[in-house]
């Protein structure tokens, strides 16, 4: 399994970018999963249904199965968050793996740049960012695209990763 990552500050476009990659790199027959962080507690639970009850009355993992999909929640109860190895490891087989987040993590990834949010750019102090997303261009000598180059993105994508 390939890991590439998208690194950014909130709101610079990374789940977009995820979002219109994906049926560009499932079209040419690649398997993705994702696997994104959230720096915050978060809920993909809902109240007052059946999971969310049995998560809460202390269940430590809880699986919710249909002839669709399944999800399994995992309640860390003051253990350490989990490496990116860890949780990878934990994800079915695939040929490429899209991590969102994770911004200082050192594993090869793309920043996503959008200058409105005000905030500096990631690539300049971290020597994993292989190539840049963003709306402006950078003096970097990083391959370089438009936040809607998503063609180009993927394109980059499968043959940083072999796949192409």
């Amino acid at each position: 399994m390939k890991i590439f990552g998208f690194a950014g500050w909130s709101g610079s476009g990374k789940t977009t970018l995820i979002e219109e990659l994906l049926p560009r790199l499932t079209a040419r027959g690649v398997r993705v999963s994702v696997l994104k962080h959230a720096h915050h507690s978060f809920d993909v639970d809902q109240p007052g249904k059946d999971s969310y009850r049995h998560r809460r009355a202390g269940a430590q993992e809880v699986m919710v199965s249909s002839a669709r999909r399944w999800a399994l929640m995992h309640e860390l109860g003051g253990a350490p968050e989990p490496t990116l190895e860890e949780l990878a490891g934990r994800m079915s087989p695939c040929d490429l793996l899209l991590v969102e987040g994770w911004k200082r993590y050192a594993r090869p990834k793309i920043e996503v740049y959008r200058e409105a949010n005000g905030k500096p750019p990631l690539h300049p102090e971290d020597a994993h960012i292989v190539a840049i997303a963003a709306d402006r261009s950078f003096p970097a000598g990083l391959p370089q695209f438009g936040l809607g180059d998503f063609d180009a993105v993927a394109q980059y994508i499968l043959q940083y990763n072999g796949l192409a």
